[in-house]
């Protein structure tokens, strides 16, 4: 009897288990980490038996790692041309826009700038300007489109100056691993590795809450760039999937996001 009992048991356990819904699977911009993480936490206090698992990159090679076979339920990216790549492979849903963002300039402790001397800082030959990797990182690509825009405002051979300093620190398929417990660019400028790093301002608060020493410096709005964020669902994605991307549409997952400084999509 007693073996009946253990054997009952361990097999109301098991279907337990099975009963389990799978957590949901989230791949999203390394800028969401944060805002997404909060955004997650909401949803899941608010349905009951709910879980999301998050995973965090550079868009461009989350893309490519769901293009190329890797399972996950929802792709957040920092753009829109990269979760629609999937679309039009068959791969996952149209996207939606779900945020905006804004590029921003982080500086050293001692780096001096004002938005009105902003591009003639950048384009001094001392000055070290750290970006993202284009292509990999959509960061990197408006970071890039800044400095055509620059050019275009009537500052001749801006861009390829702009584009032959840069140094492209993260991102890329070769950048080292961010660290788990601090903002990647405010720790490559707090150490010396850029004067200067353009990168989304949601980025330039955190790093600034860990490094109060480093400046913000808004960039003009004549060459800003705007970063309009999609999400997608993956073909397969479970139904808790899809509610978890209505939430993010929602106004109550929308007040998280702005809360970490995203606009409105």
């Amino acid at each position: 009897m007693k073996r009946r009992a253990l054997f009952m048991a361990a097999t109301a356990m098991s279907f337990g288990a099975l009963a389990q819904p799978a957590p949901v699977k989230v791949l999203a911009a390394g800028s969401l980490r944060a805002a997404l993480t909060d955004v997650a936490r909401a949803f899941e206090a608010g349905m009951p038996g709910a879980k999301v698992e998050l995973g965090f990159g550079a868009s461009g090679l989350l893309k490519d790692r769901l293009a190329g076979g890797e399972r996950a339920d929802v792709f957040a990216s920092a753009n829109m041309a990269h979760p629609q790549a999937l679309a039009a492979a068959g791969k996952a849903a149209p996207p939606q826009a779900f945020a905006r963002n804004t590029l921003c300039a982080l500086g050293a402790a001692g780096f001096r700038a004002t938005p009105e001397t902003l591009v003639d800082r950048l384009l001094d030959p001392a000055v070290r300007v750290g970006t993202s990797t284009p292509k990999a990182d959509p960061a990197g690509d408006y970071a890039f489109a800044m400095f055509e825009r620059i050019e275009k405002s009537g500052r001749p051979g801006a861009q390829k100056i702009l584009a032959d300093k840069a140094l492209q620190l993260t991102g890329g398929p070769n950048s080292p691993p961010p660290p788990k417990d601090r903002n990647v660019y405010g720790m490559l400028v707090a150490t010396g590795q850029a004067d200067v790093f353009l990168t989304y301002c949601t980025n330039v608060v955190i790093a600034q809450r860990e490094e109060p020493a480093l400046v913000r410096i808004e960039v003009p709005e004549a060459v800003n760039v705007s970063a309009s964020y999609g999400v997608t669902l993956l073909d397969g994605a479970p139904e808790a999937a899809q509610q978890f991307v209505k939430f993010m549409l929602s106004p109550a997952g929308q007040a998280v996001l702005a809360r970490h400084g995203f606009a409105a999509p």
